[in-house]
């Protein structure tokens, strides 16, 4: 029964992850909550996700506040707070911080995006070099959630 599914959180409070993710990403609404429609996520942006392209999910973010740097099919846009991006599947794009590091949701539809979350920092190790994401090592990830990461030669 879909009252069954019903969730009120606290304005710090996220759901339970499969394995500890760092404080920086909230998750509001897993897949398994809405049923594979959408994960939703509350996130502080501290780091750069390199280029990369979703071939299933669309992705869209309402920006918080602070300032949001969007690479998309090569330009580049400034997300402030109020501002929303829809990035849909099969367009390369990349995020980044601006001056002041964004505070965000996160939409994936259909879901998932949580999983490949929970994946990535169960062992952060293997998908970074130097404390940054390695697009080499996420692949081999992200190819599970049909995400593919520009690897630099």
């Amino acid at each position: 029964m879909s009252a069954d599914r019903f969730i009120l959180l606290d304005a710090a409070e996220g759901r339970p992850t499969r394995v500890p993710v760092p404080p920086a990403f909230t998750v509001k609404a897993t897949t398994a909550d809405t049923e594979g429609k959408f994960s939703l996520l509350e996130v502080t942006l501290a780091q750069g996700i390199p280029r990369h392209v979703h071939h299933k999910a669309d992705e869209s973010i309402y920006v918080l506040d602070g300032e949001l740097i969007v690479e998309f099919d090569d330009r580049t846009h400034t997300a402030t707070a109020g501002r929303f991006v829809l990035l849909p599947h099969g367009v390369p794009h990349a995020l980044r911080p601006g001056s002041t590091p964004p505070r965000l949701l996160q939409i994936s539809s259909p879901g998932g995006w949580e999983c490949f979350i929970e994946d990535m920092f169960e062992d952060r190790s293997k998908v970074t070099t130097n404390g940054r994401l390695d697009p080499a090592k996420l692949n081999p990830i992200a190819a599970k959630y049909d995400i593919t990461y520009e690897e630099q030669p």
